[in-house]
């Protein structure tokens, strides 16, 4: 089942309210996405914490072949 690039948006905002996020469908499919997170929260984490953070906000939505959400390819960043 594919997502919405909208519903990656919200789950990651739900968890970093004030992020900027961009969501580009890579494949035009619905499964295969690249998502760009910038967020103080990050400042002070490595690139693997800042990563497993969003990756969590997911919420399973990436969990194995049950997931509905097959590759997001994550850049995280800290502001300016």
């Amino acid at each position: 089942m594919a997502m919405q690039a909208k519903e990656i948006e919200n789950l990651i905002k739900e968890t970093f309210p004030k992020a900027k996020v961009t969501i580009t469908d890579l494949a035009g499919d619905g499964n295969h996405y690249a998502a760009e997170v910038t967020d103080e929260s990050f400042r002070g984490k490595n690139r693997v914490q800042q990563q497993r953070a969003v990756y969590a906000s997911l919420k399973g939505k990436m969990d194995g072949s049950n997931g509905e959400l097959h590759a997001l390819a994550l850049t995280t960043k800290i502001p300016n």
